[in-house]
């Protein structure tokens, strides 16, 4: 009989037996029948008991074993930032709109805005921008006196952040931002009074240039260009918006990416051209990307890969978006896209390269990491853009590796708990981390609802910030403030560990994030010498300057020392011509 309770088991059922027996001390020769027949009954459970743990061990992974961690930097920042952007003291500006009635954040005495206009609050008390120090994680208020819904910006070559458009009174807007430290309170927001837009823009798209001017791209019902500082012609038509429109208005706030060729790669609904600017004329159209429409009220999101080696060549990756039809159908639950295409958008005969995301996803955020991999963040798995149009948040960051194979670029990270869906935002921030603010699918703040107002401002830490990788993170002991294009400089650095290999050091521009594209976001990886080691303890690099304004646009960008993939904290510096 004790044969019996080997017969046709499998070598895992054996083991399990015997283990119980020998733990038990029981000669199986000396058990009666029955005895050993409820021996046998007892291993059954225990070898089903196993397998379903071992099963559920191998293929549900646990939070803690997804790469990642969150934090929560600010409780309550006042406002749901819809449009946000780290300047080069530190700081963050944050931005809702102004028509909205009462924040949770006051102005300070004596700063009310006054507006007879306003359909909500004819004085307003309340701050609908706020300033964040990310040294103290502490909030302070400012004021903003013209509608920034749905607006645009980017930073001039000096740091100031240009904003533009809105809708009512901030239609045809020019706003400044001038930052400054952050134990100062004297910076805050400046309306232009001399100068406005030669067209009404909401919804639409801002790139710096290569001399440092900003050109202005679309909008709703403006389907033309136009630029900061103004030109004399004032705004220049550019039928291709006209052209990608569609009946849900689909070629709002395109997707703009300035090429190391010194055109502009514009991306609206499913097609693409290349810009020549400068001729006002376009000089490449793309193939159509499959899977219906990407821009503005279905986005997805997009980035320009990093530019490496000789800056020649400029990859575009575009992912997610809603289905055509969600839109004008207000529904809440048809599913978001999960397709990418990727295209080398200076090459000789480019074609969009599709591949899926592990989640299908709308309004997710793309950010470019030190390293050159992407942060694919935010958003949902189904609806689209609108108030209170869209659905089953789509919790897990996914890390976009673009130098892996097809098929095996896509890594799932560890999900945060807070739905960030509609109105949303994600920055890179300079220690690396990534900041999270946002997400209003109401008209008004509501708070009492399934996915309410978010006021609370979060951060992921990517995998490279992880305890274990702490050894390999590079600090910057020596870099310079300022560059000209084309200088040669050097960079010194302290690493626990002995380094291997090449560190890299990559400028990483600060963008203007809203509606799931950060406006200007650029990676350059810099040429570099092998890194040195010094008497004092120091490896000190060799860099090169980008060569012209093409491959880096003059301003302030953040310098990362990158050591096997886990990158420094940042240091500034301004790109001058």
């Amino acid at each position: 009989m004790t044969y019996a309770l080997f017969f046709s088991k499998s070598l895992t059922h054996k083991i399990l037996i015997l283990c119980f027996l020998v733990y038990l001390d029981i000669d199986t020769n000396t058990l009666s029948t029955s005895t050993q027949l409820s021996l046998m009954a007892t291993s059954n459970f225990l070898f089903l008991f196993f397998f379903i743990f071992l099963i559920h061990f191998l293929t549900v992974p646990s939070r803690a074993d997804l790469p990642g961690t969150w934090e929560l930097l600010v409780p309550d920042a006042g406002i749901a930032s819809m449009h946000t952007a780290v300047t080069h003291y530190n700081t963050v500006v944050l931005l809702d709109r102004t028509d909205i009635g009462p924040s949770r954040k006051r102005l300070p005495p004596h700063h009310c805005r006054n507006d007879p206009n306003d359909p909500i609050l004819k004085k307003d008390c309340y701050a609908h921008s706020v300033l964040l120090d990310l040294e103290t994680n502490s909030v302070r208020p400012l004021m903003i006196l013209t509608d920034t819904w749905c607006s645009s910006g980017q930073f001039l070559p000096d740091g100031t952040l240009l904003h533009t458009g809105g809708d009512l009174d901030g239609f045809r807007k020019f706003r400044k931002f001038t930052p400054c430290e952050s134990s100062s309170s004297v910076c805050d927001w400046e309306e232009l009074q001399n100068v406005q837009l030669s067209e009404g823009r909401w919804y639409s798209t801002n790139q710096i240039l290569p001399t440092g001017e900003i050109i202005i791209v679309g909008g709703r019902a403006a389907s033309s260009v136009e630029y900061f500082p103004p030109r004399e012609t004032g705004a220049v038509e550019f039928p291709f918006l006209t052209q990608a429109e569609d009946r849900q208005h689909d070629n709002l706030y395109p997707y703009v990416h300035l090429l190391p060729n010194g055109h502009l790669f514009i991306f609206a609904n499913n097609k693409a051209v290349m810009y020549d600017f400068t001729a006002n004329k376009i000089v490449r159209d793309y193939p159509i990307l499959d899977g219906g429409p990407r821009n503005y009220p279905s986005a997805g999101s997009s980035a320009m890969l990093a530019l490496t080696e000789d800056f020649s060549s400029a990859t575009i990756v575009i992912c997610g978006g809603a289905q055509f039809g969600a839109y004008l159908q207000r529904s809440t639950d048809t599913p978001a896209h999960g397709s990418c295409g990727r295209i080398e958008a200076t090459g000789e005969n480019p074609v969009w390269e599709m591949e899926d995301m592990p989640f299908a996803r709308i309004m997710g955020d793309m950010v470019m990491l030190p390293t050159g991999e992407i942060l694919i963040i935010n958003g949902a798995q189904a609806g689209t853009q609108g108030f209170e149009m869209a659905s089953n948040p789509c919790l897990n960051p996914v890390l976009y590796r673009p130098n892996e194979p097809l098929g095996l670029r896509f890594m799932t990270l560890n999900p945060g708990t807070v739905p960030r869906m509609y109105h949303s935002t994600a920055n890179l921030l300079p220690d690396g981390r990534i900041l999270l603010a946002g997400s209003n699918p109401h008209f008004f703040y509501k708070f009492a609802v399934e996915f309410p107002t978010e006021l609370r401002i979060e951060a992921f830490s990517p995998e490279y910030l992880s305890a274990d990788r702490a050894n390999l993170r590079p600090v910057i002991v020596e870099s310079p403030e300022k560059l000209k294009y084309g200088e040669d400089f050097g960079v010194a650095v302290t690493v626990e560990l002995p380094v291997v290999g090449i560190i890299e050091v990559n400028l990483a521009s600060a963008p203007f994030s809203t509606h799931s594209f950060s406006q200007g976001q650029r990676l350059v990886k810099l040429k570099v010498t092998s890194a040195i080691p010094d008497d004092a303890g120091k490896y000190r690099i060799g860099c090169t300057a980008p060569p012209d304004g093409k491959v880096a646009p003059p301003g302030y960008y953040m310098v990362f020392a990158v050591n096997q993939g886990v990158p420094s904290v940042a240091r500034w510096v301004q790109l001058v011509v």
